[in-house]
């Protein structure tokens, strides 16, 4: 019975070395795909600015002096350049350790050996996480960090988008009547029964939204709205290298659930063997 738990404790130490391998290889593809996904977050940016500038609001764009559109443009740019950094910054603030303390790499099933402490990615205006260490040679905690890492990304986007819009409220091109609460729950609007998405370019929410008259609470008004959504599927579909990025990941991803299947069961098969070992050691007539 030792030498059959000797045997699992290898196969164990094996599957934790493998899985801190591709747990690089995981890290190295997202470094390059926030890098990659940085310019395209910049160029759709400008491009859904432009389609709103000119497509959505023109006569609102038209009515701003040459200056104001000069500066107007210059502050998108200045926003995509902040989000572009941000999204550098998740990989680097969120640095996969290598999953060793000294140790000899062996472990009890709870994680013992750490990695690397490092903190969660900050979002501007947003509080900063607490420090968090992360055990690359285990797959649940693996799955975890790159779980958050795909929230911080949407959450950038959507900060993005939103800072966008009231940069664009503010310019007097988007309406002003449109209350901050109105542009903040756009996107959240178009799944609602009361907007109705219409079709337009890429990362727009071009919707027409139920408001309710403030004067009269039982009469309601149809706006039509065209704010700048940001969404990652359209931007990785515009940008050949980003979408060809994804596919790799993805393709990780699939070899660590494989190995993480592997990782559970010869943690189930060990615990087995052990408790075996227990009844036999504990057992008398």
């Amino acid at each position: 019975m030792a030498r059959a738990i000797e045997r699992i404790e290898r196969d164990i130490a094996a599957l934790k070395e493998a899985i801190r391998a591709i747990a690089t290889e995981l890290q190295s593809a997202y470094a390059s795909y926030l890098n990659t996904l940085g310019l395209a977050v910049r160029k759709q940016l400008i491009l859904a600015s432009y389609h709103l500038c000119t497509q959505g609001y023109p006569e609102n764009f038209l009515h701003l002096s040459l200056n104001q559109r000069q500066q107007l443009q210059q502050a998108i740019r200045k926003l995509g350049q902040v989000a572009s950094e941000q999204l550098l910054t998740c990989i680097k603030s969120e640095a996969v350790g290598n999953g060793t303390d000294g140790t000899d790499g062996t472990d009890e099933g709870d994680g013992q050996d750490r990695g690397v402490t490092s903190s969660s990615p900050v979002i501007l205006g947003t509080s900063t996480p607490e420090p968090l260490t992360l055990d690359t040679s285990n797959p649940i905690e693996l799955a975890k960090w790159q779980h958050n890492l795909e929230e911080v990304m949407q959450e950038i986007l959507k900060k993005l988008s939103h800072d966008a819009n009231l940069l664009l409220q503010k310019a007097a091109v988007l309406p002003k009547k449109l209350p901050e609460p109105i542009l903040a729950a756009a996107a959240a609007a178009a799944s609602e029964a009361s907007a109705e998405v219409m079709p337009g370019p890429p990362n727009l929410l071009n919707l027409v939204i139920e408001i309710e008259n403030e004067q009269q609470s039982e009469d309601s008004e149809l706006t039509q709205i065209m704010a700048i959504n940001l969404r990652l599927g359209e931007i990785e579909f515009a940008d050949v290298t980003l979408s060809s990025e994804r596919r790799q990941i993805r393709s990780i991803l699939v070899q660590i659930n494989k190995l993480g299947r592997e990782y559970q069961k010869k943690h189930r098969e060990r615990a087995i063997a052990e408790a075996e070992a227990a009844w036999r050691a504990s057992w008398f007539e």
